[in-house]
């Protein structure tokens, strides 16, 4: 396929297709260019100068990428910060113990000096992003690049990232500080409120929110934990709206969406759902085991409650998303896009030569990929899930590259011993979350699911026996029975060796799903220059196909702003869902014999005297949550919802049932974002936590 470069002054102003204002995750340096104008008429006060500048401080510099997977935002000049309450979920969890459980009974310090150290939590600042399209065309090396920014930026990371199906390319300069500690969240009957039954549905109640606050060494900068380190002076931090939001407001939102699947194939689209009914089908299995081991026992409940929700999350957005696709017909859709694209590309033999091939061939490469990618997905999925062969595998392969790199480098002085007493010491830590019962329970239920699914010549080899022959309740008793690794106090037992470890049966079964994978991944993975290469040149088409129009790229957890308005929605015939909810839903859907829809004693209280305070809208009444059409997906969780001045109205903190698809495709009858009203979250702070004084470091604007 000839290769060919499409010149930055193009990508400038190309779409995907024709766009609305509420639509795009549009990039930040091209604000001015591209949105400068729809963010004025549709009712901004801020100028793109304001939104984004490297000049001056900015909305940007009050924005982070938290902990790698979520957005938050500076509220105030001392490093509060505040994010999804599911942001910090994983956080809150690790600090929680069954005398202390902060995730079931939420927590707020008191002070400074009650703020809980989070160790390997780290947020990002955005420094710049510039581009080097040109630059890397003309020549010049990514390495050369990068160096020339770090010596310019001193404590800053730099990275080059691709966008547009690696067209375009932008240096990216970030301040990523490491000392992050847990100010407070509500508990999990509120922060969690609907469960995974509400989980992507509107009307939801829930009060999604956490609080966590940056510290800095005396200089400011980013430095390790020290209790000698303090908080952060951030360049600009967000005003917070107590005024509260009404039908058309303007609302904007700067995150860190994750990734986007809008410059993808029918092909690709399909591929991936099949992928998704793999995961779909093995999770469903493990999270029954799971979920009705942390019901009966309170530890449990706490040591898997991470867990849980990190899978379950994936597990009903992809269900979703099956359905969105079927009913709003996204693949028949796209298989139309891609027969115009190619009528307008046949139609130019230029064109041609360059993207002529580009379709057919990631087609090709798709359904060649297609069988070993699923049998792959289903091993990950089922015999992958079983923690103690990850404990096992992490203890060998650490072993063998200690081995190896004797072996190689026999000057070298390499302990194979130091490598297994560093694994010992890590596994340690995760037993916290362990118990052998549950795990025993799960490769069960994993293991009959993987049998029943897997095709015959792609099943795990057991010393040269096919686990489909094996009795799986005799295997797992023999594993969970002699293996090593079912508790830190039989890891403890006595010396762990190679020979030991030779022996161990969870070895042996993690060691069996290695030899079973990597073929399948071999295979899968195969084909990938060329699909690499295909999707590049069908980026480049698409971009060109619609040269003229404002453009955003795929998200790829960069920063982006997306802008639109509050918004009701009609899912359906004769059914409008208006654009909030309050607190007496939340009251209407309590069930105390239901975990997730447990409501707390003193919030029932604050409920029946009604005492919103300065909370409450202008009917008296506690907004709890509202709509926006704005344009998001996972990485986005957390962001700042904002007025037309810029102000903090709420958090985005899901999307909606009835778009799901909206990853492909941005449908603006329907597609909304699901936020948690700003007052609410203050109101919980305050009346329910009794943590008022923190909103002394905020400037609260009430006009």
């Amino acid at each position: 396929m000839k290769r060919f470069f499409l010149p930055l002054a193009a990508a400038l102003m190309l779409a995907p297709a024709a766009l609305r204002a509420d639509e795009g995750m549009w990039m930040l340096p091209l604000l001015e260019k591209m949105n400068a104008d729809a963010l004025r008429n549709l009712g901004s006060r801020l100028t793109p100068d304001q939104i984004y500048s490297v000049n001056h401080s900015s909305i940007k510099d009050a924005i982070v990428q938290f902990g790698g997977g979520c957005t938050a935002e500076i509220i105030s000049g001392s490093g509060l910060l505040v994010t999804n309450h599911h942001c910090g979920y994983g956080q809150i969890q690790a600090l929680s113990t069954t005398e202390h459980n902060y995730l079931e009974d939420g927590y707020f310090a008191m002070s400074r000096n009650e703020e809980l150290p989070c160790p390997g939590l780290t947020v990002r600042f955005l420094q710049s992003m510039t581009d080097v399209t040109d630059d890397l065309a003309a020549g010049k090396s990514r390495q050369d690049l990068i160096a020339a920014a770090e010596k310019e930026n001193p404590s800053c990371q730099v990275r080059i990232v691709s966008f547009y199906n690696e067209n375009v390319f932008y240096l990216i300069v970030s301040k990523i500080y490491r000392d992050v500690r847990f100010v407070g969240a509500p508990p999990a009957s509120s922060g969690k409120f609907g469960g995974d039954t509400d989980n992507w549905m509107w009307p939801r109640h829930t009060c999604d929110f956490s609080m966590f606050r940056v510290y800095a060494g005396p200089d400011n900068e980013p430095a390790d934990y020290s209790p000698n380190n303090v908080p952060m002076r951030p360049k600009q931090f967000l005003n917070i709206s107590l005024k509260g939001v009404r039908e058309g407001d303007f609302a904007m939102i700067m995150g860190y969406p994750g990734s986007t699947q809008r410059f993808q194939t029918a092909a690709q689209l399909e591929d991936m759902l099949a992928t998704n009914d793999v995961r779909i089908a093995a999770r469903g299995v493990r999270q029954d085991v799971i979920w009705t081991a942390m019901r009966s026992d309170d530890k449990i409940g706490l040591q898997y409650a991470s867990k849980y929700s990190g899978s379950s999350n994936g597990w009903k957005k992809w269900i979703g998303e099956k359905e969105a696709f079927e009913a709003l017909d996204i693949i028949p859709r796209e298989e139309q896009k891609e027969r115009d694209l190619s009528a307008w590309i046949n139609a130019d033999p230029t064109r041609k030569a360059a993207w002529g091939d580009a379709i057919g061939t990631i087609a090709a490469q798709v359904e060649a990929a297609a069988e070993p990618k699923l049998a792959s997905t289903l091993l990950s999925e089922t015999l992958g899930r079983i923690e103690i062969l990850s404990f096992a595998a992490t203890m060998d392969r650490s072993l063998q590259m200690a081995l190896n790199a004797k072996a190689q480098a026999a000057d070298v002085q390499v302990n194979e011993q130091d490598a297994i007493d560093l694994v010992v010491d890590m596994l340690r830590e995760e037993y916290k979350d362990y118990n052998a019962g549950v795990d025993r329970d799960v490769a069960i239920a994993m293991i009959d699911h993987y049998k029943a699914n897997v095709k015959p010549q792609d099943a795990v080899l057991i010393k040269g026996k096919s686990i489909l022959t094996m009795d799986t309740r005799k295997l797992v008793d023999n594993l969970f029975k002699k293996s090593i690794f079912t508790s830190e106090e039989k890891l403890l037992a006595k010396p762990v060796t190679a020979k030991l470890l030779a022996a161990d049966p969870a070895v042996q079964l993690a060691n069996a799903v290695t030899e079973a994978s990597q073929p399948l991944s071999t295979a899968a993975q195969a084909g990938r220059p060329a699909l690499a290469e295909a999707s590049k040149a069908y980026g480049a088409a698409l971009m060109k196909w619609n040269e003229g129009e404002p453009s955003y790229p795929d998200a790829n957890s960069t920063c982006r702003l997306t802008y639109g308005t509050v918004k009701s929605y009609e899912p359906k015939d004769g059914v409008l869902y208006k654009y909030y909810t309050t607190l007496k839903g939340v009251m209407e859907k309590e069930d105390p014999d239901n975990y997730e829809f447990r409501v707390p004693a003193k919030l029932k209280e604050i409920y029946e005297k009604k005492d919103y305070g300065q909370y409450a809208d202008q009917n008296g009444e506690m907004v709890v949550c509202f709509l926006t059409n704005l344009d998001i997906t996972g990485g986005n969780s957390g962001s700042p919802v904002m007025d037309a001045d810029g102000n903090l109205i709420g958090l985005a903190f899901d999307g909606n049932w009835e778009a799901m698809s909206g990853d492909v495709l941005f449908d603006p009858d329907l597609q909304r974002c699901i936020c948690v009203d700003i007052r609410y979250v203050l109101l919980m702070l305050d009346k329910y936590a009794g943590a008022g004084y923190l909103l002394n470091e905020m400037n609260l604007v009430r006009e």
